[in-house]
């Protein structure tokens, strides 16, 4: 099987869902630059031009609208978010029209918009571009939301979104966009609803979402030489959730640490706490421990950013200190943000 870069994986599906259905749209900022999103849709543009890979100007209220209109008409829009936090503006689209048109209007006909919201820190961000966002729109029926946190999945998610017949949330963590992986050439539609078994382990599970899933992949690798075997659990996707691939988990090791790049409270860890204590209660060893930024917004200082958003030296720590291992090493690991130069 090939290696693609998570960029080029979400590239590639654009282009095969595009070029099997012609009713599929592409609409974004700097959709139709160069660069094109970090390499993601300028091989659509190059393909289609501009009739079917739009540029549009700041106007993430007005257009969201405009694609739910054109979605319930037979249209198959994709809207990018070069920043996910924009999407607050388009949030009476996606929540009150797209999420319950199928409920409003008697199953007849869905409004099938896919957004794609663009996520992470790096080069001092601040409080208003580093937020995640999955938890928010994970909170509504009607929208499917995932978290790809690897090119295979990268692809595959967005194959069963531009393909399937509700709205979709996919939220992409810009810290992936250079990850390589194995990537099927055809365009394989992963599900919605079925978390994944990154690496088996027995001792503690790491359940993680987009970003996090590779760091606590690294955290595995750390705990592995002090006799540790951490299992990492990736949700995949926040709507629908897979409970019971997290659960057989946890019943097996006795252990949870839920690592995430947004809060504690109301959000991504505290639910996955929820479904093991509603499901396997007497499971756990130990309470459940739960990897998050602190409870204030993201500041700007690049060292204090880096302070702020946990990684896989604080999932590492997390575990160890479940275990009880007072004595267990925490090793320096590189930031895997380190080299990003932008945009955005």
């Amino acid at each position: 099987m090939r290696t693609l870069t998570y960029a080029q994986a979400i590239s590639e599906a654009t282009v095969q869902c595009m070029e099997a259905d012609p009713a599929i749209i592409v609409a974004g900022q700097s959709v139709d630059e160069h660069a094109g999103v970090w390499g993601t849709t300028n091989e659509a543009y190059k393909r289609f031009g501009k009739a079917r890979v739009i540029d549009i100007p700041n106007s993430e209220n007005a257009f969201a609208g405009i694609a739910v209109g054109a979605a319930t008409m037979g249209l198959r829009p994709m809207v990018v978010h070069t920043r996910a936090d924009f999407m607050f503006l388009a949030m009476d689209a996606i929540i009150n029209l797209s999420a319950k048109w199928r409920y409003m209007y008697g199953n007849k006909r869905g409004a099938p918009v896919v957004h794609r919201g663009i996520v992470g820190r790096g080069r001092g961000e601040g409080a208003t571009h580093s937020q995640s966002l999955h938890a928010l729109f994970g909170h509504f029926p009607g929208l499917y939301v995932a978290t790809p946190a690897s090119p295979a999945d990268a692809k595959g998610l967005l194959v069963t979104a531009l393909q399937g017949d509700t709205p979709v949330v996919l939220l992409e963590n810009r810290g992936l966009y250079d990850l390589q992986g194995e990537v099927p050439q055809e365009p394989v539609a992963v599900p919605f609803g079925r978390g994944r078994i990154v690496r088996a382990g027995n001792d503690v599970t790491i359940v993680a979402a987009s970003h996090m899933v590779y760091e606590a992949d690294r955290a595995a690798d750390a705990l592995a030489p002090q006799g540790v075997s951490a299992e990492v659990v990736d949700v995949r996707s926040i709507r629908p959730f897979d409970d019971a691939v997290i659960c057989e988990s946890v019943a097996k090791t006795g252990r949870l640490v839920v690592a995430d790049t947004s809060w504690a409270r109301y959000g991504f860890t505290s639910e996955v706490a929820a479904v093991v204590a509603e499901n396997v209660p007497g499971a756990l060893k130990v309470p459940v421990r739960r990897v998050t930024p602190p409870d204030c917004p993201s500041p700007v200082s690049a060292p204090l950013e880096n302070a702020f958003n946990p990684d896989a030296e604080t999932v590492t720590r997390a575990c160890l200190e479940v275990l009880g291992l007072a004595d267990g090493v925490v090793p320096k690991m590189r930031d895997v943000m380190a080299t990003f130069n932008g945009p955005y």
